[in-house]
């Protein structure tokens, strides 16, 4: 049986890991004019079906995002209990965790490709009607993929710049 390639369709997001989002956020604004930002947090009892490496597990995290020239600029800050944001902090202090988010069109087929090559899903979750899985990929390709089933999810908690109401 030979294993099938997972198409992608899309790359559509950068992302980095950092202890302090409120000021990596206000110095993406002040110094490179990125922004607005969207800001949410993902925790539970919104955030259901929290697995790492196998188990369930709860966490939480917070993160900020925008856009430019098309593609997601996310800046992700882990708040409680064990993540792979909290292990990539620890073990490497910050900066780009996975580089890229990829949708593709059937993320179930795509798991269990990849589960036939032997890459293992390292974190996922489930918040509001999007379900997302971290790869273990970075030994094969030097970043951790993230791919999304995409759904609607509630408006962000907080902007910044703060929007004018």
């Amino acid at each position: 049986m030979s294993i099938s390639k997972v198409k992608f369709t899309e790359i559509s997001q950068v992302a980095v890991v950092v202890k302090d989002l409120k000021t990596t956020i206000e110095n993406h604004w002040k110094m490179l004019g990125l922004g607005p930002w969207s800001i949410y947090t993902f925790a539970p009892p919104a955030m259901t079906e929290m697995i790492i490496r196998g188990k369930p597990t709860e966490y939480s995290m917070r993160f900020a995002e925008t856009t430019v020239g098309g593609v997601i600029i996310e800046v992700v800050e882990p708040l409680d209990g064990p993540s792979i944001y909290r292990e990539f902090l620890e073990q490497k202090g910050g900066g780009p965790h996975h580089i890229a988010c990829y949708k593709v069109p059937d993320v179930r087929e795509a798991l269990s490709n990849f589960k036939k090559m032997g890459v293992d899903v390292l974190q996922s979750g489930k918040f509001d009607e999007v379900e997302f899985y971290y790869l273990d990929t970075e030994k094969a390709l030097g970043v951790i993929i993230e791919i999304v089933k995409d759904g609607k999810i509630r408006p962000p908690e907080a902007w910044y710049p703060a929007k004018k109401v």
